[in-house]
């Protein structure tokens, strides 16, 4: 069974610097050979309710151990009829936040956490700017709570943050560039890490490749 596990990334000071000793430039946005990331596009889906259109933004795709893998962020301006109230730990009501804010993440064509039903990691938001959707991280999979096998990184970071670098602890960094749902203060980057692999460090850039966000928490 596959559970989600989001913590937020802590700011540090902005300083340039160099990752692994690899040297990143405007156009260098390809990911290491177990991405094999193509160009990210974006859709518009049906109507959720009348006048109300689903935007979907697709972050990252690629080939991970063998298997195709994709994250792509889906925002519902208005609250699906079938989400259920008991989503909201302490209430039996419809939030205030009208919106839904979803991750979808798929390794093998499987979608992470299905077992949760169609609603599993979604987040409510009000609306399309809401600072709620951003400022968060995790790691997630179809094993063990995300901790072994295949796993996929998604950061959602606050606007300053253009792309993220991921290090293994072979030396190995993956880099992704962050995309934002067309419409929305939404955004995210992602990458896929090989079963056995273990995570180094985590860093988020501006645009001037300036140091955002820095953590060595995850495993």
């Amino acid at each position: 069974m596959a559970i989600s596990r989001t913590t937020r990334i802590a700011a540090t000071v902005a300083v340039a610097a160099v990752i692994g000793g690899l040297g990143f430039s405007t156009p260098a946005f390809a990911s290491a050979p177990a991405q094999q990331a193509a160009a990210p596009t974006a859709a518009v889906a049906g109507p959720a309710t009348a006048g109300a259109r689903v935007v979907s933004q697709l972050i990252a795709r690629g080939r991970v151990d063998g298997d195709a893998w994709s994250v792509t962020l889906e925002f519902h301006p208005t609250l699906p009829g079938d989400y259920p109230a008991d989503q909201f730990p302490g209430s039996g009501e419809q939030p205030q936040a009208g919106s839904l804010l979803c991750r979808r993440m798929y390794i093998g064509g499987v979608r992470i956490d299905q077992q949760g039903g169609p609603w599993a990691d979604c987040q409510p938001v009000n609306g399309a700017h809401d600072p709620a959707g951003s400022g968060s991280a995790g790691l997630w999979g179809l094993h063990d709570k995300g901790t072994t096998g295949s796993r996929l990184f998604v950061s959602n970071p606050e606007n300053t943050v253009a792309y993220g670098v991921l290090t293994l602890t072979d030396g190995t960094s993956l880099t992704a560039r962050t995309l934002t749902v067309h419409g929305t203060d939404y955004r995210a980057w992602a990458v896929a890490i090989p079963d056995g692999r273990t995570i180094a460090t985590v860093d988020e850039y501006d645009t001037h490749h300036q140091l955002v966000s820095h953590s060595a928490d995850w495993r």
